[in-house]
């Protein structure tokens, strides 16, 4: 593949000479009072000929063939990447909205070239594409400016600089000037990808729009590729993980793989921002629609990038029905065995256990879970992945190794100790933010905690074994997290409940 093609896959810079040499832009004269954002990947990423980009995109959405969803559409997620690479994918998202009616459509995306801390809301009042000028909702951003500090008026993000043009909102416009015709834009770019800001932002929209009673009426569309420059069978593998997350409307793990690197998504702090906004909006169902990546419409497959098209919609609660994780018996004693032989190794050898891969596939799925150490029936250790970063056994590994010799609360076991511990496993369930405190089932749900830097996790059998009632059990675990025992209260705190199937092995 050449290198022009290459560049188009994704968010490689292009020269802002180049650009030029394709699409001169166009100034605002100094009489106009608009400031408006040219277009500036016409020609590379689209085509700059009106009549070949609608030609293109409309040849696009009659091939694509997503399933009829007939509840509220509240958010939708789509690539921006070149038409000849996302095509086949981002026009499953448009599809879906056609025939639907917004007024408003905020476009969350990602900075590729200008680095800035916060988030970014166009400060002009327009942006144009080769087929005619979006009007900026300048009434709407001004009141969402005014709902959270990090976020701001800017050009940042937005404006066309030396390093090159920005092009994940962009791209999203001509799809939809084809699909739904007129319609205010609300364009923001996300400087900070850290969940703090994702939440900041998405509180601010859902909070904005419901005050206005417009959630029939805006649409949010995030703006993100998967997975960057993997083979193909790896970018399968990575970005099915992410997708499992999304469907299981597990954000918060989202967030959290993102920044650590496990999984990539170039906008996966707007796809957060969105869910987070779109569940307080109400809806209550995530869908993927279409994955594909790069090397399915290129003759590259040693180095592609990720797309899906997915939306969050609000369904009847009956619609929205979760699949329960359960382990076999065997399951259960195979991971049982191999945290007590993780656990002998690494204090009778001092080194880590190498498992092979289990044959089971609920094993090789990617789950958090917790190992906890008791001696005389006292506790000797625990510790745990909140998120799924790992396939099951190798997690079970890491946190009884780490439960065994890393756990701050108790000096690391000694080999002597070794005859007489007794293992207990937690698997864990995706995350589920708490809608109403009253959903919360003492002895099925665990609970985790967060507001700002302060996090903390109870599971499941604490509260059973403690014998508390709910809120005892929330103030317990505020106090796990090192805060008050009302931070429950505080709507500035994220409360997730979770399931966990638990076993053990106990000794006569």
């Amino acid at each position: 593949m050449n290198i022009m093609r290459f560049r188009n896959m994704c968010w490689l810079r292009t020269s802002l000479v180049a650009l030029l040499a394709v699409v001169p832009l166009q100034q605002v004269s100094a009489a106009s009072p608009q400031k408006v954002r040219q277009a500036g990947v016409a020609g590379g990423f689209y085509p700059a000929d009106p009549k070949a980009l609608s030609a293109m995109i409309d040849d696009m959405l009659a091939h694509a063939t997503p399933p009829p969803i007939h509840d509220p559409i509240l958010a939708v997620v789509a690539p921006h990447a070149g038409y000849q690479y996302t095509g086949p994918v981002v026009a499953y998202t448009y599809a879906e909205l056609k025939g639907r009616k917004f007024s408003r459509v905020v476009v969350i995306a990602p900075t590729h070239y200008v680095p800035f801390d916060f988030t970014s809301i166009y400060d002009g009042d327009a942006y144009a594409t080769p087929l005619g000028t979006v009007q900026i909702d300048k009434t709407f951003a001004r009141q969402l400016v005014k709902l959270s500090p990090t976020i701001q008026l800017s050009g940042m993000g937005h404006d066309i600089t030396p390093a090159g043009a920005e092009h994940s909102i962009e791209v999203q416009l001509p799809w939809l000037q084809r699909v739904l015709g007129n319609f205010q834009l609300v364009p923001i770019v996300m400087g900070d990808q850290s969940y703090e800001s994702s939440r900041a932002l998405g509180v601010a929209l859902a909070k904005l729009i419901q005050d206005k009673k417009t959630v029939g009426s805006t649409l949010i569309l995030a703006s993100s590729d998967l997975s960057h420059f993997l083979t193909y069978d790896e970018a399968e593998t990575m970005d099915h993980k992410t997708l499992n997350a999304l469907a299981a409307w597990d954000y918060f793990s989202m967030s959290r793989n993102f920044q650590t690197r496990v999984w990539e998504a170039c906008g996966g702090a707007p796809i957060v921002a969105a869910m987070i906004a779109a569940e307080r909006m109400g809806a209550n169902q995530a869908k993927v629609l279409k994955y594909g990546n790069s090397g399915d419409t290129s003759d590259n497959r040693q180095s592609v990038v990720g797309y899906s098209a997915d939306v969050f919609v609000k369904a009847p609660v009956a619609k929205a029905v979760e699949t329960p994780f359960s382990l076999s018996d065997r399951d259960k004693n195979e991971l049982l065995a191999l945290a007590r032989k993780s656990v002998e190794q690494a204090v009778g050898q001092r080194k880590q256990y190498e498992p092979g891969a289990p044959a089971s596939e609920a094993l090789n799925q990617d789950r958090g879970a917790f190992v906890t150490l008791t001696e005389a029936g006292e506790l000797r250790g625990c510790i745990g992945y909140t998120s799924a970063t790992k396939p099951l056994y190798l997690t079970v590994r890491d946190t009884a190794t780490l439960a065994a010799v890393r756990d701050p609360r108790f000096p690391p076991v000694s080999a002597s100790e070794l005859p007489q511990l007794e293992y207990e496993i937690s698997v864990l369930s995706p995350l589920r933010r708490v809608m109403d405190v009253q959903q919360i089932k003492v002895g099925q749900d665990g609970l985790l905690m967060k507001n700002g830097d302060h996090e903390g996790l109870l599971l499941p059998q604490v509260p059973v074994e403690q014998n508390w009632n709910r809120q005892k059990f929330l103030e317990e675990t505020c106090r796990k997290a090192g805060m008050s025992s009302t931070c429950w209260q505080d709507a500035d705190t994220d409360i997730f409940r979770f399931t966990a199937v638990v076993f053990g092995e106990h000794k006569p």
